[in-house]
């Protein structure tokens, strides 16, 4: 069922509205040949006979991207594999039956001279303000598209510039560094924002980070609110003073150590949580209340067992307390070995319990 921005923003901020359930990434890379083989049909392995809840949305026209010289070359493509260069010059390889996000084999900036080779790809320039698209983005508002500004990841930039071991030693090593990557990118988004907001007011700021694992997150709370918090926090202040209403971060792995200092900088909503991570929706509600709304929660890999434990997990998300301020779905994408029965019935039982009406497919 489709969804207006008003309508999701009344359920993200918890004041109301239809609960959501959805997926949220899709199927891991060969699950559809399994399900295949298991009888599923086109629409199921399309995941369109499910009747997920979705929401239309549409970028706003301001961009905080960098503005990469070169473009993704291919420097190598066997059946297996797949090698190219991406606009920051890195190598990166893509292992076509078992992922769809290629790894970094290289990474260009080890120091400020390295550095300062990027950096004016991330500098302000008035055409990173689109206003034929800013008018095109508040047609798509008043027709109830939900409208969306995304910045640079405060972790994820230096990571993808570094790699993960120089990104998390450089707060230490080199902090004049760190702070003119993360002072160019806040710049360039501020000055963006504070001309988009002067003709439309941005439903929802997004960012993308990746900064966890099982055990714990990669960057500390000193680290986010000497570094990166004040950064969202320069976004944050203007949009929402403008009216925007959501801020959501994108992060695998257990973030839960560096939570409070995140929603200080202005995040209220988080995503995948993964509960094979430690992350519990459940729990977190009840730390944060109207503080912090999700997307996610339900784990992926119950879905592979039994139905008696996929009703177990879905009892102990899908309760009062939680539907309000959640978009219900696996924490990440369906992993292989998933029985297309057992997702079946993971949706089928969630519809209900949520007061959806059943699949016309669905038999007990």
């Amino acid at each position: 069922m489709r969804y207006t921005g008003a309508e999701y923003i009344e359920l993200m901020t918890q004041k109301g509205g239809r609960p959501m359930l959805c997926e949220l990434f899709g199927p891991l890379v060969g699950l559809n040949a399994e399900w295949e083989a298991q009888g599923a049909t086109p629409d199921e392995i399309s995941l369109r006979a499910f009747g997920f809840d979705y929401l239309e949305f549409a970028e706003v026209g301001g961009n905080c991207s960098p503005d990469a010289g070169e473009r993704e070359t291919v420097l190598e493509e066997t059946d297996e594999v797949l090698i190219t260069r991406d606009g920051f010059g890195r190598t990166m390889k893509l292992f076509k039956n078992a992922a769809t996000i290629p790894l970094p084999l290289d990474n260009p900036v080890q120091n400020m001279d390295d550095w300062l080779k990027f950096k004016p790809m991330f500098i302000f320039d008035e055409k990173r303000v689109d206003y034929e698209r800013i008018e095109a983005a508040k047609k798509a508002q008043s027709e109830g598209i939900l409208i969306t500004a995304h910045i640079q990841g405060g972790f994820a930039l230096p990571r993808d510039l570094m790699g993960d071991e120089y990104a998390c030693i450089c707060y230490y090593e080199d902090p004049e560094l760190m702070a003119d990557i993360i002072g160019t990118v806040t710049d360039t988004a501020v000055k963006v924002f504070e001309r988009v907001t002067e003709k439309i007011t941005v439903d929802r700021l997004a960012v993308g980070e990746d900064l966890a694992g099982k055990s714990g997150p990669l960057v500390g709370p000193k680290q986010v609110r000497k570094v990166i918090a004040p950064y969202y926090k320069a976004v944050w202040d203007i949009l929402s003073s403008r009216g925007t209403k959501l801020f959501s971060q994108d992060s695998d792995g257990n973030t839960e150590a560096v939570i409070p200092d995140f929603l200080d900088a202005g995040v209220n909503i988080m995503y995948p949580m993964e509960p094979a991570a430690g992350m519990d929706i459940v729990k977190l509600r009840g730390l944060y209340g109207k503080r912090l709304a999700f997307w996610g929660g339900i784990d992926k890999h119950v879905m592979r067992t039994d139905k008696a434990a996929i009703t177990d997990e879905l009892n102990y998300k899908i309760r009062p307390e939680t539907i309000k301020g959640t978009v219900f779905g696996l924490d990440h994408r369906v992993t292989d070995r998933t029985p297309i029965d057992n997702y079946r019935f993971y949706v089928n039982t969630a519809r209900e319990m949520l007061g959806k009406e059943p699949l016309s497919s669905w038999k007990k």
